[in-house]
């Protein structure tokens, strides 16, 4: 089973990119289960026609509650199959206030792990859409834990984008020496200054030793498929954007590269490296 896990700045468009991703990659005949890493649980709205799914926390607090553990829980009440054909999962997250939401998320992906959910699917892709910046421990478990062996970070043209981005690369080159996860790419999330990013973001996926996958354009039907709560291979088959992510589930099937990352440690040297390509617009 390939294990891809999506990570980036908090609200770079990760949610996007993995329904798009995995209605792309169901498209061309994988069995697909995407896994939304964030107590928002809000990964798989686009895929399930704007619903939020229960998550598998509160489904395991709910057992907890009546006297049961996790073996209790039923796997139709934690799974569900979006009406495109990907199998869906929330992670969820802990009670407002209480415990830590990354601990949470591993708490969920041991249980799905526990009660074969991989295997009693058939999943041979499994997505993890993760949320943040890696900004404590717990968002690194299913890096850690051996969830995700492949991570792509989806960045833009922001500073603080690419920024995030490096940070990330900077925990996957950390947990990368103590197994066999390691980074497969960079997906750039256009935030409109395509010029821009067509120049820098190759450069800066080159810098930390990865390659550039895809570029996705800032666009309207994007915008509307989210809104419409559905994936664009379905809402608009035959568009240019629905052929984009056709070829991003292609290039990812194809890529068996996995690299320990060479991060920026010297924010001077990024900041560089940013201001020189906005020199050369």
């Amino acid at each position: 089973m390939r294990q891809i896990a999506i990570y980036g700045k908090g609200g770079i468009g990760k949610s996007t990119i993995s329904s798009n991703l995995s209605a792309a990659l169901h498209e061309i005949g994988h069995t697909v289960m995407q896994v939304g890493c964030d107590p928002k649980r809000d990964s798989t709205r686009i895929l399930a026609e704007g619903k939020f799914i229960p998550a598998v926390l509160e489904e395991h607090r709910e057992q907890l509650r009546v006297g049961k553990d996790e073996y209790a829980i039923n796997l139709d009440n934690i799974v569900f199959r979006s009406p495109g054909g990907v199998y869906l999962v929330e992670a969820g997250g802990p009670e407002p206030g209480i415990g830590c939401a990354g601990r949470g998320v591993l708490t969920a992906l041991q249980i799905l792990k526990d009660l074969r959910a991989f295997s009693t699917y058939n999943i041979d892709v499994a997505i993890y859409d993760v949320l943040g910046d890696v900004v404590c421990g717990g968002f690194s478990m299913p890096i850690r834990e051996g969830f995700a062996e492949e991570i792509y970070l989806i960045c833009s043209g922001g500073f603080m984008s690419i920024y995030a981005a490096n940070n990330i690369a900077r925990a996957v080159q950390r947990l990368a020496k103590r197994g066999d996860a390691g980074l497969a790419g960079i997906i750039c999330n256009s935030n409109g200054d395509e010029a821009f990013e067509h120049a820098f973001i190759p450069a800066f996926a080159k810098k930390l030793g990865t390659s550039f996958v895809q570029f996705v354009p800032r666009s309207p039907l994007i915008q509307a498929c989210e809104l419409e709560g559905r994936p664009l291979v379905e809402y608009a088959p035959d568009s240019r954007e629905a052929e984009i992510f056709r070829n991003l589930a292609k290039a990812i099937i194809e890529n068996d590269s996995r690299v320990i990352p060479t991060p920026i440690n010297d924010l001077a040297e990024l900041e560089t490296m940013y201001r020189q390509c906005l020199a050369k617009k």
